[in-house]
């Protein structure tokens, strides 16, 4: 049997398919009050008077909140389980949510984004170990997993690009016509603006989350968790999950990757919007064109989340596949790097272009990685293996924003960031010799 054959998928048991589904759902429950925010937050804290260093302070919260709790959280969800970890990331940003969009005074808002921040912290991996475990208890360690990792990708990027679109669009709606957002501000004694309807609006969806959590997901069976056992075992895991990072090859080669990615995530979302209002001219008419090619950013991931399998079949291996997809983010970059200094319309048009390349990439590599890491990973080390991985980007990311904004404007930052995207890439050129048994450690 070929290897090319090897990777086709078996047939599928009824489970597995219904466990796809509920992640996926999950994932578009998860990802969507994110999305609605992410268009009117700025404007909804400068609306209630806080003012730049303000607002960059609130976001440091948030930031700093998730760097905190990530690996405590990621421990807490192999402990205690994927499901109530989960159902408590839901309450506490539907009070996150709540907060942020009636909250008009510095204090409130600042309590609402370290909410939001523990709440991130918390479902920071956990939906995908538990699909990862439901898939493996139905057809053990060999289970197939790519296909579904991808499609939970895609609706995560689906989620996100309706988000922002619906969230930009629905303070410009309340405000036409019989301008229903004045008479709600003046209802409410100015409690809720137009801006705060997308945010309350994803407060609305995290009920519906934390309900669809609750009533349909099924864990596997896990040994019983009392308070005494859930603070051993917290410090146990995390440990545990650094040790493996630390001693095995491949495990520490998706976290330099996730490293890299990260850098050239913090370059994109940092530079990106500067560019689009020195090609408009105009800081209303290039937030708007920032606003739409973020939501084509979402749609390339998503497209390339969905392509994930397709691109592994057809590089022969999940790890060529990962080598291909990043080595596409980091061309895109270089491409935004080539353009960085140009305003005419080839460029711009070039500049597209390798924004989009790079969204297709990283969506199209990170189910691929995902696969390879958790048959690496025993599932008691799952959520923290994945927490590891999702603060290596962050933490490098921090630092590749402050580079970033000491460094000269130009072509400089995009191809610095674009060479260590290259290095990752570089990174799978070697095979690693992917055991079918997941690594394990002693605590």
């Amino acid at each position: 049997m070929t290897e090319l054959q090897e990777l086709r998928e078996p047939p599928e048991a009824p489970g597995i398919r219904t466990a796809r589904r509920r992640y996926v759902t999950v994932c578009a429950l998860l990802w969507l009050p994110p999305g609605l925010g992410m268009a009117s937050l700025v404007l909804l804290f400068s609306e209630r008077g806080m003012s730049l260093a303000a607002v960059a302070g609130l976001f440091a919260a948030h930031s700093l909140t998730v760097a905190a709790l990530e690996l405590p959280t990621g421990g807490l969800s192999d402990v205690l389980g994927r499901r109530p970890v989960l159902a408590m990331a839901g309450v506490l940003n539907l009070v996150a949510f709540a907060l942020v969009g009636l909250g008009t005074t510095a204090w409130v808002l600042t309590a609402g984004m370290v909410l939001m921040g523990a709440a991130r912290a918390l479902a920071s991996g956990t939906a995908e170990a538990w699909y990862v475990d439901t898939v493996q208890a139905h057809s053990g360690p060999d289970a197939e997993l790519r296909t579904g990792l991808a499609r939970g990708g895609t609706a995560t990027s689906a989620a996100l690009a309706a988000g922002i679109l619906l969230g930009g669009a629905l303070p410009w709606l309340l405000g036409v016509g019989p301008d229903l957002g004045a008479r709600l501000s003046e209802a409410t004694a100015g409690a809720v603006l137009p801006l705060s309807v997308p945010v309350l609006l994803g407060a609305a969806v995290r009920v519906v989350f934390v309900g669809y959590v609750l009533t349909v997901l099924r864990e596997p069976p896990r040994p019983a968790a009392t308070p005494g056992s859930v603070l051993r075992g917290v410090p146990v895991t995390v440990l545990g999950g650094l040790r493996l990072g630390a001693r095995d090859a491949l495990v520490r080669r998706v976290l330099l990757t996730a490293a890299a990615v990260g850098s050239a995530l913090a370059a994109v979302e940092l530079l990106m919007p500067g560019r689009t209002v020195a090609l408009t001219g105009a800081t209303g008419s290039g937030a708007m064109a920032y606003a739409a090619l973020s939501c084509a950013g979402f749609v390339c991931g998503g497209v390339g989340s969905h392509l994930a399998p397709l691109a592994a079949r057809v590089a022969g291996s999940g790890e060529r596949a990962v080598l291909v997809c990043l080595g596409g983010c980091a061309g895109g970059m270089l491409l935004l790097g080539a353009t960085a200094s140009t305003t005419h319309l080839l460029g711009a048009v070039l500049a597209v272009v390798g924004f989009c390349l790079f969204h297709l990439g990283i969506g199209a590599a990170s189910p691929n990685e995902n696969d390879l890491l958790h048959r690496r990973v025993p599932s008691a080390q799952r959520a923290t293996a994945l927490s590891v991985q999702s603060l290596a980007q962050q933490l490098v990311g921090a630092l590749t924003g402050l580079a970033v904004g000491v460094l000269p404007s130009g072509p400089l930052p995009w191809l610095l960031t674009g060479a260590v995207l290259l290095s990752g890439a570089l990174l799978w050129l070697r095979r690693a010799g992917l055991r079918s048994t997941p690594v394990t450690t002693t605590p």
